[in-house]
């Protein structure tokens, strides 16, 4: 058998059912997104939960939002009927300029032994603790150096979209170090190893009237300041990434006709119809800037029931994935509300760039 794009039977492995809310009066609406890494014979996932309040009035929207000043999340709700309230995507309400989001996310933890069936646990590993994470933490890529596990994730607050850093020796006690890019800036995925002395991570910075959302390289003395900025792949106009594209798992090395060099996986948006699908980067194992192959068609694109419909519709997206020989597992966001697994095989993913 091949791993060519080989979706298990299962299915989605993780739904908004299987997940306890973080307290009773909220529901969990998405689990998915989760950045992943290998640990002796387990297999952890830092899922992304998105949760909203119960019983919401037919007639009122409700964003739930951290309050720094109680440390709770209070929930603030509007009449459909306001004047100038802009409900027309379901992940956020606008009014007045300002925007806030349906539902709020957190991340946490789930564990498996055969990569599939997950124990998810019953309370949060990471939840919004600053006014840069008013209105959630998403997201989240997992990155192991010299055994310590760092964890890049989106904070989202009415300052815009963050990338947040925080460290841990488990994944259950967490040391924060703050935002290592600032708003407008995301899918931040850090290299495993030191290249050439320094810390290595691709972001997305999101242009506004000029430019458009591209993939970037930035280095590190430190992994907290980060510099050295440098263009790596933009949208191509034609292809099934012609909008805009952005960052996806955490690179792994790969031999490819007989050399060394990086891979990682990314999402590129097709304008229309707006569909998020993925495909892979190779990069130069010495300057990982300097792309040396991209895919050429998507290597997943939507094609599932549970993929081309749910919360927001046509989407898979990936935070998390590991190659082992051949197979290059990939664990991706389905819809924005569950979690799903593929299995690639990766000669095929190198046969298809160009």
């Amino acid at each position: 058998m091949t791993h060519a794009s080989h979706r298990f039977a299962e299915n989605p492995i993780l739904t908004p059912r299987m997940v306890v809310p973080s307290r009773p009066d909220f529901e969990v609406v998405g689990v998915f997104n989760p950045g992943v890494v290998r640990v002796g014979d387990e297999t952890l996932l830092l899922l992304r939960v998105a949760e909203g309040p119960r019983d919401v009035p037919a007639d009122e929207i409700a964003a739930p939002v951290y309050d720094p000043d109680t440390r709770r999340i209070v929930v603030r709700t509007w009449k459909k009927d306001t004047p100038g309230l802009g409900l027309s995507d379901s992940r956020v309400v606008t009014l007045g300029g300002d925007t806030f989001l349906s539902s709020i996310s957190h991340l946490r933890l789930a564990r498996s032994k055969d990569g599939l069936a997950f124990d998810v646990d019953p309370v949060p590993a990471l939840t919004p603790a600053h006014p840069l994470e008013a209105f959630g933490i998403e997201d989240p890529r997992i990155t192991r150096i010299d055994g310590t596990t760092w964890v890049n994730y989106t904070a989202v607050s009415s300052a815009g979209i963050a990338t947040a850093l925080a460290s841990s020796s488990d994944l259950v006690r967490f040391e924060r170090h703050g935002i290592i890019f600032p708003p407008p800036n995301r899918d931040v995925a850090i290299f495993p190893e030191p290249i050439n002395g320094r810390y290595l991570a691709l972001h997305r910075p999101m242009p506004e009237g000029v430019g458009r959302p591209a993939i970037w390289l930035a280095s590190s003395p430190d992994l907290l300041s980060w510099g050295d900025h440098r263009f790596v792949a933009g949208a191509r106009a034609g292809m099934w990434d012609d909008l805009k594209i952005g960052g996806g798992a955490v690179p792994f090395r790969v031999k490819a006709d007989g050399r060394n060099a990086w891979l990682t996986i990314y999402h590129g948006v097709t304008a229309s119809p707006l569909t998020y699908s993925l495909g892979a980067l190779l990069l130069d194992a010495g300057d990982p800037s300097r792309v040396l192959g991209r895919s050429r068609a998507p290597i997943l694109f939507p094609e599932a029931p549970y993929e081309r419909s749910g919360f927001f519709g046509n989407v898979v997206f990936t935070c998390g994935a590991y190659a082992e020989g051949d197979l290059v597992r990939i664990y991706y966001g389905a819809s924005d509300g569950v979690t799903c697994v593929a299995d690639l095989s990766l000669a095929s993913i190198l046969q298809g760039l160009g």
